[in-house]
């Protein structure tokens, strides 16, 4: 995802706080079953540098999680936290995989 409007939209739905990151969910209701992917870095979290590394660390969650357990028809926000960078992955696999049970019950 890369429209602002997106991003505004999916804020109004549904967030799982975690150490590393929030997630948000929200349902497009606009028929199409694909998922998509939002990332937020702010320069908070650091340099440019640190923002993007923590950027590919979050595609490669989704890459591994979201197929068999997002949901379909939804835009998911990843938004960074500054614990997020020392977290090692798979720790924030765990809590990536939470972050979605939770927002499923």
């Amino acid at each position: 995802m890369s429209r602002r409007a997106d991003f505004l939209a999916a804020n109004r739905g549904r967030r799982a706080p975690m150490p590393g990151f929030v997630l948000l969910v929200r349902e497009r209701e606009d028929g199409d079953p694909a998922m998509r992917l939002g990332i937020t870095v702010t320069k908070k979290i650091g340099g440019a540098v640190v923002r993007n590394r923590m950027k590919r660390r979050f595609r490669a969650l989704a890459r591994e999680i979201l197929p068999e357990q997002g949901f379909a028809g939804a835009d998911h926000i990843l938004i960074g936290r500054a614990g997020g960078i020392e977290r090692d992955f798979p720790a924030l696999k765990a809590e990536f995989s939470k972050a979605l049970a939770k927002l499923r019950r």
